[in-house]
């Protein structure tokens, strides 16, 4: 009887013991069932970005100018990191890193599951660390950014973070439209870290929009060849060009120098990188003075011919403040047309005093002073105007001559632009526009842009400009020259020297703005900057095959 107890005790505990295995069995693969397979994929499924390609950018005629070139970033697991003191030797010769170096990088992430070691290498190199077989070292494909043109497109261009993000320039302005969008894989790993299964592409990465910008990298090496010659020759501390299509407003070229490599990351410094034609606020000079001409014209009061009487070489205005012109010359009785061409800043002061206060202001803020260009560049300054309140003589005065206000480069060539459309402004653009001919707003009469057009041309052939010709080509244009403001007044010592042209005059192509900062030596815009746009000009129109209008 006690026997039979026992046995059925065992047969009991048995059953017991079986069904609760078998509840247990229920338990786990039918009601948590979904809760132990989230656990297991947590512990050993990833999903790994897939980089999307950057768009490629690219000139007027399809040049490419910015792509983006296939790398790889080495990258470790510092929780499952095994290396020996071979390897650590071998990987740091091939990533060309000191074995501390690494060392030091992977204890300082040593709670982490991801550290790179070095990012954007060639893919020849990512084979040579693959075949040390370190466990917990892996490769990261990734995109790296690349500029054919280098230093010479940088300040249109901009740059990019390591990360392929936008920084500056038009890199940073269409980032979202070159970017694209990023995919994902998903992948099973061991708890080794090795990639067992390939699970597919969850969503498959969208490659970034090409873009086409206005930029003609012919005529963008031209401008900063010239312009990099020109500060080293007259050891200037910087410059800018800029040069626009007169019939669509695209922006052809836009240099500055100096300037750094975009392609070396070592060498990105704000000063080398900014671009200064849309950045850089500076006072025009008497670059200035055809818009206090317009002003005249438009008054009806003068005509090109009109004498203006410049006697005796000075002028006194409100009573404590002499004007001079140009070396303190008497150019005694001057038409018009001769204040410009000889830049009397006596002679534009009397027409200027001569009109009502504010007419000068409103054909400068017509003509697109103190207001950006609307082009979408990153950083364009607005520049300055003095307020109307603000009216007396002197500063009317300072103002006819360009002094007192504050333009970009990009700003004073878009106003000469008005002049070449003969009164019409047309926007700007650093995209390329797929027109012969932009739609503007006219705010200059027709009849008073081809008087002051014909009066630029004097200004070359006979005036301070004498510099700024082209052999076959009819040229207009106004030199300029300005002290550097500083604290409290002017430099007296340093200038800025300028120059403003249109060519060919007699079918406007293109617009230049050429402008020097504190050459040596000779500063005067007329001694400078004109022959830089001379040299520059001359290239782009044979390069443009724009035909020679002056073959006489």
């Amino acid at each position: 009887m006690l026997r039979n107890w026992r046995f059925y005790f065992l047969i009991i505990l048995l059953l017991t013991a079986s069904l609760d295995l078998l509840w247990r069995i229920v338990d786990l693969g039918v009601f948590k069932r979904s809760f132990l397979l989230s656990q297991g994929n947590a512990r050993s499924v990833r999903d790994i970005t897939l980089n999307a390609h950057r768009g490629i950018i690219v000139d007027r005629n399809n040049e490419p100018l910015a792509i983006s070139a296939d790398v790889v970033s080495v990258c470790a697991d510092p929780k499952i990191l095994s290396i020996s003191s071979e390897q650590l030797q071998q990987l740091a010769v091939i990533l060309g890193l000191k074995p501390t170096t690494i060392t030091r990088d992977i204890l300082a992430h040593k709670t982490r599951d991801f550290v790179y070691l070095k990012r954007h290498l060639a893919p020849e190199i990512g084979e040579q660390v693959e075949n040390l077989r370190i466990r917990g070292v892996f490769l990261q494909q990734e995109y790296q950014r690349y500029y054919p043109e280098g230093e010479v497109t940088v300040h249109p261009l901009g740059f990019t973070s390591v990360d392929d993000q936008g920084q500056e320039g038009l890199e940073l302005a269409y980032d979202s439209w070159l970017r694209g969008i990023s995919g994902k894989k998903r992948i099973v790993k061991d708890r080794l870290g090795n990639i067992v299964e390939d699970l597919g592409v969850i969503s498959a990465p969208q490659p970034g929009h090409n873009l086409a910008i206005s930029i003609d990298r012919r005529i963008q090496y031209i401008a900063y060849s010239e312009l990099k010659h020109a500060i080293e020759q007259d050891q200037a501390e910087s410059g800018s060009v800029v040069i626009l299509s007169v019939k669509t407003g695209e922006v052809l070229a836009s240099a500055n120098y100096p300037a750094c490599n975009p392609n070396d990351r070592s060498s990105l410094k704000v000063a080398c990188y900014r671009n200064r034609v849309v950045t850089d606020l500076l006072e025009p000079g008497s670059t200035v003075k055809p818009f206090s001409i317009v002003n005249a014209l438009e008054s009806s009061k003068y005509t090109p011919k009109t004498l203006v009487d410049t006697n005796p070489g000075h002028l006194k205005v409100d009573k404590k403040h002499v004007i001079y012109d140009d070396k303190h010359i008497n150019n005694g009785v001057l038409t018009v047309t001769g204040v410009l061409q000889k830049s009397s800043d006596i002679g534009v002061t009397k027409i200027t005093l001569s009109l009502p206060p504010n007419s000068l202001l409103d054909v400068l803020h017509r003509v697109g002073f103190s207001q950006t260009t609307l082009s979408g560049f990153p950083g364009e300054a607005q520049g300055v105007l003095p307020q109307r309140v603000q009216w007396r003589p002197f500063v009317l005065a300072t103002l006819s001559f360009g002094y007192g206000l504050s333009v970009t480069p990009l700003q004073l060539a878009q106003a000469y632009s008005i002049l070449a459309n003969r009164g019409i402004l047309r926007p700007i653009s650093f995209l390329r526009v797929d027109k012969t001919e932009v739609d503007g707003k006219r705010v200059i009469a027709q009849d008073v842009a081809d008087k002051v057009l014909a009066m630029l041309e004097e200004v070359v052939e006979g005036g301070t400009g004498k510099r700024a010709q082209i052999t076959g080509y009819k040229i207009g244009g106004k030199t300029g020259t300005a002290h550097l403001a500083i604290a409290h007044g002017y430099a007296a010592d340093k200038y800025w020297s300028l120059f403003a042209g249109i060519a060919p005059l007699s079918n406007p192509q293109i617009v230049a703005v050429v402008v020097i900062k504190n050459p040596r030596g000779q500063y005067r815009g007329g001694l400078v900057a004109a022959p830089v746009f001379a040299n520059i000009i001359n290239r782009s129109l044979r390069t443009l095959n724009v035909a020679p209008d002056n073959l006489e």
